[in-house]
Protein backbone atom coordinates (compact mmCIF):
# COMPACT_ATOMS: atom_id res chain seq x y z
CA UNK A 1 0.00 0.00 0.00
CA UNK A 2 1.14 3.62 -1.12
CA UNK A 3 -0.40 4.92 2.21
CA UNK A 4 1.22 3.66 5.42
CA UNK A 5 -1.00 5.49 8.09
CA UNK A 6 -2.28 2.63 10.40
CA UNK A 7 -6.26 2.53 10.65
CA UNK A 8 -7.60 3.74 13.86
CA UNK A 9 -8.40 0.31 16.00
CA UNK A 10 -10.28 1.48 18.46
CA UNK A 11 -13.51 -0.43 18.98
CA UNK A 12 -16.31 0.87 16.82
CA UNK A 13 -19.40 2.87 18.96
CA UNK A 14 -16.31 3.60 21.90
CA UNK A 15 -16.26 7.57 22.00
CA UNK A 16 -12.31 8.83 22.33
CA UNK A 17 -11.70 10.69 25.20
CA UNK A 18 -10.10 14.33 25.29
CA UNK A 19 -6.43 13.53 24.34
CA UNK A 20 -3.31 15.87 23.77
CA UNK A 21 0.28 15.66 23.27
CA UNK A 22 1.21 13.98 26.90
CA UNK A 23 -1.05 11.32 26.31
CA UNK A 24 1.62 9.10 25.22
CA UNK A 25 3.77 9.27 28.31
CA UNK A 26 0.36 8.59 30.81
CA UNK A 27 -1.07 5.90 32.17
CA UNK A 28 -4.56 5.60 30.26
CA UNK A 29 -6.50 4.04 33.78
CA UNK A 30 -4.85 6.29 35.72
CA UNK A 31 -5.77 9.26 33.47
CA UNK A 32 -9.47 8.40 33.31
CA UNK A 33 -9.99 8.05 36.61
CA UNK A 34 -8.61 11.37 37.46
CA UNK A 35 -11.51 12.56 34.85
CA UNK A 36 -13.78 11.02 37.22
CA UNK A 37 -12.46 12.29 40.22
CA UNK A 38 -13.04 16.24 38.75
CA UNK A 39 -16.70 15.64 37.76
CA UNK A 40 -17.56 13.97 41.52
CA UNK A 41 -15.38 17.17 42.39
CA UNK A 42 -17.37 19.33 40.98
CA UNK A 43 -20.86 18.31 40.98
CA UNK A 44 -20.82 16.75 44.07
CA UNK A 45 -22.61 13.46 43.72
CA UNK A 46 -23.14 11.52 39.69
CA UNK A 47 -24.69 8.86 38.96
CA UNK A 48 -23.28 5.97 36.54
CA UNK A 49 -24.91 6.58 33.13
CA UNK A 50 -24.53 10.40 33.57
CA UNK A 51 -20.40 9.65 34.54
CA UNK A 52 -20.49 7.33 31.68
CA UNK A 53 -21.65 9.97 28.91
CA UNK A 54 -19.79 12.35 29.91
CA UNK A 55 -16.12 10.72 29.72
CA UNK A 56 -17.11 8.67 26.70
CA UNK A 57 -16.75 5.26 28.10
CA UNK A 58 -19.03 2.26 28.45
CA UNK A 59 -20.96 2.36 31.85
CA UNK A 60 -19.61 -1.15 32.42
CA UNK A 61 -15.47 0.28 31.98
CA UNK A 62 -17.09 3.35 34.28
CA UNK A 63 -18.05 1.10 37.65
CA UNK A 64 -14.93 -1.02 37.00
CA UNK A 65 -13.05 2.55 37.52
CA UNK A 66 -15.15 3.61 40.16
CA UNK A 67 -15.03 0.33 42.25
CA UNK A 68 -11.18 0.40 42.01
CA UNK A 69 -11.06 3.56 43.70
CA UNK A 70 -14.05 2.85 46.09
CA UNK A 71 -11.55 0.09 47.19
CA UNK A 72 -9.25 2.77 48.33
CA UNK A 73 -11.55 5.00 49.81
CA UNK A 74 -11.45 7.84 47.16
CA UNK A 75 -14.55 7.91 45.99
CA UNK A 76 -18.09 6.40 47.67
CA UNK A 77 -21.41 5.25 46.83
CA UNK A 78 -24.33 6.76 48.04
CA UNK A 79 -26.88 4.40 48.52
CA UNK A 80 -29.99 6.72 48.94
CA UNK A 81 -29.35 8.30 46.06
CA UNK A 82 -27.48 5.68 43.75
CA UNK A 83 -25.13 8.61 43.04
CA UNK A 84 -20.72 8.43 43.10
CA UNK A 85 -19.22 11.05 44.82
CA UNK A 86 -15.68 11.92 46.57
CA UNK A 87 -14.56 10.25 49.31
CA UNK A 88 -13.00 10.89 52.60
CA UNK A 89 -9.54 9.33 51.52
CA UNK A 90 -9.02 12.24 49.27
CA UNK A 91 -8.62 14.17 51.80
CA UNK A 92 -6.17 12.28 53.37
CA UNK A 93 -4.11 12.39 50.27
CA UNK A 94 -2.43 15.45 50.47
CA UNK A 95 -4.81 17.06 52.90
CA UNK A 96 -6.86 18.37 49.79
CA UNK A 97 -10.23 18.04 51.46
CA UNK A 98 -9.45 20.28 54.13
CA UNK A 99 -8.12 22.80 51.87
CA UNK A 100 -11.53 23.10 49.72
CA UNK A 101 -13.56 22.15 53.06
CA UNK A 102 -15.47 25.52 53.84
CA UNK A 103 -16.78 23.64 56.99
CA UNK A 104 -12.91 23.77 58.48
CA UNK A 105 -12.24 27.15 57.16
CA UNK A 106 -14.77 28.90 58.39
CA UNK A 107 -15.01 26.64 61.64
CA UNK A 108 -11.30 27.39 62.39
CA UNK A 109 -12.00 30.64 63.68
CA UNK A 110 -15.21 29.41 65.75
CA UNK A 111 -12.86 26.53 67.15
CA UNK A 112 -10.50 29.37 68.56
CA UNK A 113 -12.75 30.93 70.61
CA UNK A 114 -14.54 28.03 71.78
CA UNK A 115 -10.95 27.19 73.13
CA UNK A 116 -10.66 30.24 75.14
CA UNK A 117 -14.41 29.92 76.21
CA UNK A 118 -14.01 26.16 77.58
CA UNK A 119 -10.66 25.50 78.13
CA UNK A 120 -10.46 22.52 76.32
CA UNK A 121 -9.76 21.35 72.65
CA UNK A 122 -12.19 21.67 69.74
CA UNK A 123 -12.73 19.54 67.31
CA UNK A 124 -14.73 19.09 63.60
CA UNK A 125 -15.30 15.74 62.33
CA UNK A 126 -17.12 14.22 59.85
CA UNK A 127 -18.72 10.87 59.33
CA UNK A 128 -17.80 8.06 56.77
CA UNK A 129 -18.34 4.03 56.83
CA UNK A 130 -19.42 4.27 60.24
CA UNK A 131 -16.97 5.80 61.72
CA UNK A 132 -15.85 9.93 62.52
CA UNK A 133 -13.05 11.13 60.10
CA UNK A 134 -11.32 14.52 62.19
CA UNK A 135 -10.44 17.53 59.99
CA UNK A 136 -9.19 19.59 61.95
CA UNK A 137 -8.41 20.57 65.83
CA UNK A 138 -7.66 23.45 68.21
CA UNK A 139 -5.79 22.50 70.95
CA UNK A 140 -6.06 23.46 74.49
CA UNK A 141 -3.00 24.75 76.71
CA UNK A 142 -3.79 22.75 79.26
CA UNK A 143 -1.38 19.85 80.27
CA UNK A 144 -3.90 17.09 80.08
CA UNK A 145 -5.52 16.84 76.49
CA UNK A 146 -6.92 14.99 73.88
CA UNK A 147 -5.28 14.89 70.41
CA UNK A 148 -6.50 13.90 67.18
CA UNK A 149 -4.39 14.53 64.13
CA UNK A 150 -6.47 15.37 60.83
CA UNK A 151 -7.59 11.74 59.30
CA UNK A 152 -8.09 9.85 62.42
CA UNK A 153 -10.92 7.97 62.60
CA UNK A 154 -12.85 7.07 64.95
CA UNK A 155 -16.00 4.20 65.81
CA UNK A 156 -19.62 6.52 66.31
CA UNK A 157 -20.64 4.85 69.14
CA UNK A 158 -18.11 5.82 71.11
CA UNK A 159 -17.46 9.06 69.93
CA UNK A 160 -19.21 12.65 71.09
CA UNK A 161 -19.52 13.85 67.14
CA UNK A 162 -20.36 10.01 66.19
CA UNK A 163 -23.46 9.91 68.04
CA UNK A 164 -24.23 13.56 67.36
CA UNK A 165 -24.65 12.77 64.06
CA UNK A 166 -26.13 8.89 64.61
CA UNK A 167 -28.89 11.07 66.01
CA UNK A 168 -29.60 12.70 63.07
CA UNK A 169 -30.02 9.79 61.15
CA UNK A 170 -33.68 7.24 60.79
CA UNK A 171 -33.35 4.40 62.46
CA UNK A 172 -33.00 2.33 59.94
CA UNK A 173 -29.56 3.86 58.86
CA UNK A 174 -27.92 3.49 62.35
CA UNK A 175 -29.09 -0.03 61.97
CA UNK A 176 -27.40 -0.69 58.27
CA UNK A 177 -24.25 0.80 60.30
CA UNK A 178 -24.67 -1.24 63.15
CA UNK A 179 -24.85 -4.42 61.15
CA UNK A 180 -21.61 -3.10 59.53
CA UNK A 181 -19.34 -2.23 61.73
CA UNK A 182 -20.93 -3.74 65.24
CA UNK A 183 -20.47 -2.31 68.73
CA UNK A 184 -17.43 -3.16 69.70
CA UNK A 185 -16.37 -2.07 73.61
CA UNK A 186 -13.30 -0.03 74.50
CA UNK A 187 -13.94 1.13 78.07
CA UNK A 188 -16.46 -0.39 80.69
CA UNK A 189 -18.60 2.60 79.91
CA UNK A 190 -19.13 1.88 75.90
CA UNK A 191 -22.61 1.77 74.25
CA UNK A 192 -22.20 -2.10 73.65
CA UNK A 193 -26.24 -3.22 73.26
CA UNK A 194 -28.24 -1.56 70.72
CA UNK A 195 -30.92 -0.65 72.98
CA UNK A 196 -28.81 1.54 75.24
CA UNK A 197 -27.39 3.07 71.87
CA UNK A 198 -30.82 3.88 70.31
CA UNK A 199 -32.03 5.39 73.79
CA UNK A 200 -29.28 7.31 74.09
CA UNK A 201 -29.52 8.95 70.27
CA UNK A 202 -33.39 9.63 71.77
CA UNK A 203 -32.35 11.67 74.31
CA UNK A 204 -29.54 13.30 72.28
CA UNK A 205 -32.32 13.94 69.41
CA UNK A 206 -34.22 15.90 71.95
CA UNK A 207 -31.56 17.95 73.87
CA UNK A 208 -29.22 18.69 70.73
CA UNK A 209 -26.02 17.27 72.20
CA UNK A 210 -24.38 14.84 72.96
CA UNK A 211 -22.04 13.61 75.53
CA UNK A 212 -19.27 10.65 75.07
CA UNK A 213 -18.77 10.02 78.67
CA UNK A 214 -15.25 7.85 78.94
CA UNK A 215 -16.69 5.45 76.49
CA UNK A 216 -13.56 5.81 73.93
CA UNK A 217 -10.60 6.33 75.97
CA UNK A 218 -11.51 6.52 80.34
CA UNK A 219 -10.93 9.64 82.07
CA UNK A 220 -11.87 11.26 78.94
CA UNK A 221 -14.75 13.20 77.93
CA UNK A 222 -16.44 15.18 74.53
CA UNK A 223 -19.84 17.73 73.93
CA UNK A 224 -20.36 17.74 70.66
CA UNK A 225 -23.39 19.01 68.42
CA UNK A 226 -24.52 19.15 64.90
CA UNK A 227 -23.31 21.26 61.57
CA UNK A 228 -26.13 21.59 59.06
CA UNK A 229 -25.48 21.91 55.40
CA UNK A 230 -28.61 23.79 53.09
CA UNK A 231 -30.66 21.47 53.29
CA UNK A 232 -30.83 20.99 56.79
CA UNK A 233 -28.93 17.96 57.14
CA UNK A 234 -26.11 16.90 59.54
CA UNK A 235 -22.62 16.72 57.80
CA UNK A 236 -20.20 17.35 60.56
CA UNK A 237 -19.86 18.30 64.13
CA UNK A 238 -18.02 19.89 66.35
CA UNK A 239 -17.05 19.41 69.85
CA UNK A 240 -14.33 19.91 72.75
CA UNK A 241 -12.78 17.34 74.50
CA UNK A 242 -11.27 17.04 77.95
CA UNK A 243 -10.60 15.17 81.35
CA UNK A 244 -13.51 14.36 82.84
CA UNK A 245 -12.21 16.62 85.74
CA UNK A 246 -12.84 19.33 84.06
CA UNK A 247 -16.02 18.00 82.05
CA UNK A 248 -17.83 16.92 85.37
CA UNK A 249 -21.82 16.47 85.25
CA UNK A 250 -21.76 20.16 86.81
CA UNK A 251 -20.29 21.87 84.05
CA UNK A 252 -21.75 19.87 81.02
CA UNK A 253 -24.69 21.98 80.65
CA UNK A 254 -23.35 24.74 80.54
CA UNK A 255 -20.14 23.42 78.13
CA UNK A 256 -23.18 22.23 76.10
CA UNK A 257 -24.76 25.28 75.65
CA UNK A 258 -21.28 26.87 74.02
CA UNK A 259 -21.27 23.65 71.72
CA UNK A 260 -24.08 24.26 70.53
CA UNK A 261 -23.82 28.23 69.62
CA UNK A 262 -20.35 26.67 68.16
CA UNK A 263 -21.95 24.76 66.26
CA UNK A 264 -24.62 27.01 64.99
CA UNK A 265 -22.25 29.65 64.17
CA UNK A 266 -20.26 27.42 61.93
CA UNK A 267 -23.67 26.40 60.38
CA UNK A 268 -24.55 30.22 59.35
CA UNK A 269 -21.29 30.88 58.15
CA UNK A 270 -21.44 28.36 55.75
CA UNK A 271 -24.91 28.80 54.30
CA UNK A 272 -26.52 26.17 56.28
CA UNK A 273 -29.67 25.63 58.22
CA UNK A 274 -30.54 23.85 61.73
CA UNK A 275 -32.99 21.66 61.07
CA UNK A 276 -36.17 22.80 63.22
CA UNK A 277 -37.78 19.85 65.55
CA UNK A 278 -41.46 19.12 65.13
Amino acid sequence: MANDQKPDRRPRGRPRLHRDDTDAGTVRALDRGIQLLRILAKDGGVGLTDLALRVGLPPSSVHRLLMTLQRSGVVAFQEATQEWCVGVEAFRIGNSFVARNNIVEAGLTVMRRLVGETGETANIAISDGGHVVFLAQIETPNPIRAFFSPGTRAPMHASGIGKVLLAELERKDVESILQSVGLPEYTPKTLTSPQDLFEELETIRRRGWSLDDEERYTGMRCIAAPIYDAKGSAIAGISISGPTERLSDEMAPGMAVKVKQAAAEVTDLTGGVAKTCA
